[in-house]
Order: C-alpha cells, then sequence, then structure tokens
C-alpha cells in the first residue's frame, strides 16, 4: 500500500508564495533611528522576485553562495526569500567577528556575491584583497563611498533594471537553501548548511510554539546574521505577521522608542540587550505594554531577570535554547499544564522543553545514554529534521555520537523534556574531582542587586586542581565586597562551590553573538591582568 498523499516539497518559494498571496498586506517596517520605513509584503515580494532575477543576470547560479553582510531590515529580508527561492545559497556573514575569521568564511563558503549595508563597507573593504571567489558586492544604501569596493553594484539600481520578476525553478528540499558559521569559540568557525526543508519544518514548528499568528508584530533584535535570526523571518513571513527590523539600533534608548511606537506583540534578543533596557527604564519613561511575550536565549537567562522584567512590565521572558546546528531552536521554557502559579518561574529558570521534531538525550563521558531523571548530568545531544549532521567541508566525527549531534553543553533532563543546563563542556569546572557549575554561580550572582553581571572560571588550584573564580560586574556606587557577594551565596549553594577568589570589572568579554567570552578571561588571569581579591 502507499500514501495517497502530494509530494508537495518543502521549499522556501513555497513558504513565500504562502505569506505573498494570503498575506499581502502585512508590513515590514524598518527602523531608521528617527524616521521608520514600512513595505507591505506585496512590494517587498515584487522587489524579491527582482532580486533574484539582477542575481541571475549576473551569473548567479543554482547552488552559488550569495553572501549577506547587513542588519536587520527589509532589503535583508528580500535577500532571505529571494536568494534560497532562485536555488541558491544564502550565507549571512557574522558582521562581529574578526577580519581573518571572516575571511576564512567567505573563502571557505565559496562565496560569489556579497549583498552589504552601505555603513558598513568600510568594514568589509580592507578585507577585499584576500578574498579568492567573490566577483559582485551589491551595497544597499548610499550613505558611504561605495567606491571602496571594486566594482559595486547599487542595490537600488539592479531592482529597477529588471522589468519582470523571477519565475522559481524546481527545487528539491533537501539541497541547500541557506548557511551560517558558528561563532568559532574554539579553532575556525564551521559552516552550518539549512535545507529548504529543514527551514520550512522549523517555521511550521515555531509557528505553533510560539502561537504566531497574522495578528502578531515581531520585533527580531537578534540578527538576522546569527542563526536566522532564531527563525523568525521565515516563520513570521509563513505566519504573515508584521516584522519590525531595529536595524542598527540595539541601544536600549532606540529600542524603547522602536517599542512605544510600533508596538510589538513578541520580541526576541539576547539576555543582555533586556538588561539593558531594563536599567533603562530605571531612569527613563519605557512602555513595553504591547509585549505578549519575550523570547530570550543566546547564554542562560538570569531568574532574577525575569523576575524583574515580570514586575516592572508584566511581560513573560521565555527561555529558548539551541544551537546554530539545532536550525536554531530546540526547546522552549513554557511551564508545564497545572502547575501553580507561584511554581511557575522554577519552570521558567529551565532552559527550556524539547520542542516537537526534536530528540534529545544526555550521555557520559563513554557516550551512553543517561537516565531522565532530571538529575543525571551529561553532555547534551539531540537530533531531528532540522538539527545538522555534519559540517560544511570539514570532517569532524568527535562532534557527533552515532547519528546523535553533541552539543557541548552539559546538564539533565527529565522524563517531560524539560533541560536544565549546568554548563559547557568546555567551561565546566572540575574541583578536587567533583563539578562546579559556572552557570549556576553566574545566575545566583546576577540576584544580588549591585551584581549587573557575572562570570565564573575554573582557575588552577594546587590542592583541588581547579577553583571557581568570580569575574563581577557592580553596579555603579554599589558598595558589595568578596565577602558580602561569599555571604550571598552561601546558603544557595554547598560550601565547596562558594569562590575564594574574586575579581570586579568594567565589563565582560563577549563573543560576537554576545555570549560571555570566557577565553578571554581565562587568558586575562594566565598573563596576570586580572585583580585577584581572595577570601578563606
Amino acid at each position: 500500500m502507499k500514501s495517497t498523499m502530494m509530494d508537495w516539497p518543502l521549499t522556501i518559494s513555497r513558504l513565500f508564495e504562502h505569506g505573498r498571496t494570503v498575506y499581502g498586506s502585512s508590513v515590514v517596517s524598518s527602523f531608521e533611528g528617527e524616521t521608520v520605513r514600512t513595505a507591505t509584503f506585496r512590494e517587498i515580494a515584487e522587489r524579491t522576485e527582482k532580486l533574484a532575477a539582477a542575481l541571475k543576470r549576473l551569473g548567479i547560479a543554482d547552488g552559488d553562495r550569495v553572501a549577506t553582510f547587513s542588519w536587520n531590515h527589509q532589503e535583508h529580508l528580500e535577500a532571505y526569500l529571494a536568494v534560497p527561492s532562485m536555488g541558491a545559497v544564502l550565507h549571512t556573514l557574522n558582521i562581529r567577528l574578526f577580519p581573518e575569521q571572516l575571511v576564512y568564511i567567505i573563502n571557505h563558503a565559496a562565496d560569489r556575491a556579497i549583498i552589504v549595508d552601505d555603513v558598513l563597507v568600510p568594514v568589509l573593504a580592507p578585507l577585499v584583497p584576500e578574498l579568492k571567489n567573490v566577483e559582485h558586492f551589491i551595497v544597499i544604501g548610499s550613505d558611504c563611498d561605495a567606491t571602496a569596493l571594486p566594482g559595486a553594484l547599487s542595490y537600488e539600481e539592479l531592482l529597477a533594471a529588471e522589468d519582470t520578476g523571477a519565475i522559481w525553478p524546481d527545487v528539491d528540499e533537501r539541497s541547500p537553501a541557506a548557511m551560517c558559521y558558528t561563532s568559532g569559540t574554539t579553532g575556525n568557525p564551521k559552516g552550518v548548511v539549512y535545507s529548504h526543508r529543514s527551514v520550512f519544518l522549523h517555521s511550521l514548528m515555531e509557528i505553533g510554539g510560539i502561537s504566531l499568528t497574522e495578528r502578531d508584530r515581531i520585533l527580531p533584535v537578534v540578527p538576522m546574521f546569527h542563526a536566522n535570526a532564531w527563525g523568525l523571518p521565515h516563520s513570521g513571513w509563513l505566519a504573515g505577521a508584521d516584522m519590525l527590523m531595529p536595524g542598527r539600533y540595539l541601544q536600549p534608548d532606540p529600542l524603547c522608542r522602536m517599542i512605544a511606537a510600533e508596538r510589538p506583540t513578541v520580541a526576541a534578543a539576547v539576555p543582555t540587550i533586556w538588561n539593558d533596557i531594563l536599567r533603562h527604564a530605571g531612569e527613563h519613561p519605557a512602555d513595553l505594554s504591547s509585549l505578549r511575550m519575550i523570547v530570550c536565549g543566546g547564554a542562560a537567562v538570569p531568574r532574577t531577570l525575569m523576575e524583574r522584567f515580570g514586575e516592572r512590565f508584566g511581560v513573560d521572558i521565555i527561555q529558548a535554547w539551541g544551537l546554530t546546528e539545532t536550525g536554531p531552536l530546540a526547546a522552549l521554557s513554557f511551564p508545564p499544564k497545572h502547575v501553580p502559579e507561584g511554581e511557575r518561574m522554577d519552570w521558567r529558570a529551565k532552559a527550556g522543553r524539547t520542542l516537537a521534531g526534536v530528540e534529545l538525550r544526555t550521555t557520559d563521558d563513554e557516550g551512553k545514554e543517561m537516565p531522565r531523571d532530571g538529575e543525571s548530568v551529561g553532555e547534551i545531544e539531540v537530533r531531528g529534521p532540522w538539527v545538522t549532521g555534519a559540517y560544511h567541508g570539514e570532517p569532524t566525527p568527535e562532534k557527533f555520537n552515532e547519528g546523535w549531534l553533541r552539543t557541548g553543553d552539559v546538564g539533565a533532563v527529565d522524563e517531560a523534556g524539560y533541560i536544565r543546563i549546568s554548563d559547557r563542556a568546555k567551561d565546566v569546572i572540575k574541583s578536587g574531582g567533583e563539578w562546579i557549575s559556572s552557570v549556576e554561580l553566574e545566575t545566583l550572582l546576577t540576584g544580588h542587586p549591585d551584581v549587573v553581571e557575572a562570570a565564573v572560571i575554573g582557575v588552577p588550584d594546587d590542592r583541588w586542581t581547579e577553583r571557581p573564580l568570580a569575574c563581577v560586574v557592580l553596579r555603579e556606587g554599589a558598595g558589595a565586597d568578596p565577602s558580602a557577594l561569599r555571604d550571598f551565596l552561601s546558603d544557595k549553594v554547598v560550601k565547596w562551590w562558594l569562590p575564594e577568589r574574586w575579581t570586579f570589572i568594567d565589563a565582560i568579554p563577549r563573543t560576537s553573538v554576545g555570549k560571555f567570552d570566557k577565553k578571554v578571561l581565562r587568558a586575562k588571569h594566565a598573563e596576570g591582568e586580572l585583580t585577584i581579591e581572595q577570601i578563606d
């Protein structure tokens, strides 16, 4: 017996056509500091087709890589839709990477064209002599001298030259649609290639997971060059939700002004952004009343941040967990049904509950599966239709275990699929043969009223092999000292977890995607650049 269902390809062009025909009146608003420009899905669809036609005229063919070097705005969304729909591969370049990393990934991906914002031309131009395959530079906007790029073409002039739009080719749903490189915290960044099928399925999951509809207005603060902006451009287009693009205005003041004026219902950003907005709101008016939900991830979300946001704005922060390699969403921390109101925060403070389509397990040091009891700690492994099974052009068998992706996160999972992250495998502190969770210490420290943020790293110790060093950023004028902070922790963790070593710094170094860059802190400690206060 055979199925009678149609073999209907799950492709970006199908996703595109649905948003264009069903939700043509939905809008995309691009924030430009003081003004907002708007376009309907119908208008964007016409421009998307013209962009694809222009790229084809430039010689871009099936499978060719077209990179973007852009902030979040309408034109970036047009590239998101046009490049995969024409059979090429969209490669979003992380503008915050070091120059040598950018050169590496552009060459490694063999990008043939780069679409770049005018304001970012000065960042890209010095790299041009080292780029091996790039034939075309297409510049969005006119606020910068684009002559710094050889043969630079105007984005708007390219579109204006096209009389008619593109006709989408038949594309296999398993063919590559987009690619994104990891942030490269160890070694060179690694390329993850998303298929049309994986993007489509991830979009459907996300629409259901956060209940997206055409009545929503989405604010993706998370950059479109970071893991597909957590999938929101695709799922928002498919659901017909309005999209509010913040551009390069990611500081608390412009974000608060945009939220107050444009009234988003769903927003997504890393914890740093929401911490900054919370501090800003302590000194300036801030109206976040339109938001029904904030999706927050990229790093552990402090419980105190969620509590303070609820108290100050009445908005729920929902923690999300995933990786570039997982498409990216793999879990969301909605509490289970029937949980009393007083216990809901305990569940929201977890990393999340696995989403339909994602299978998750933890394994011990020998790669054997551990019990789903919420207590047994091991490395988290995942598999599913939007989870990568390899890296582009780089054999990495050590990253996989019998068809499962080894995430590098250490934690426990319970029988209901809720994940408790203890640490990254490379960050876990092993003291006297026992593990100390740097993530848990960091989360607890940020609960102190004098602490802005904290990062905990393991440092060598003659007796215990390794001990925690707490690197703390204090609020201006705060009077907390190591003894006070240690006392604050004393009834929250076992005694041998309490740090003896403390250092107070102005800011915690971060990676290109906003996570704590602990390797920088370790290097500073090794080179004697941190002032250490030690208490018994």
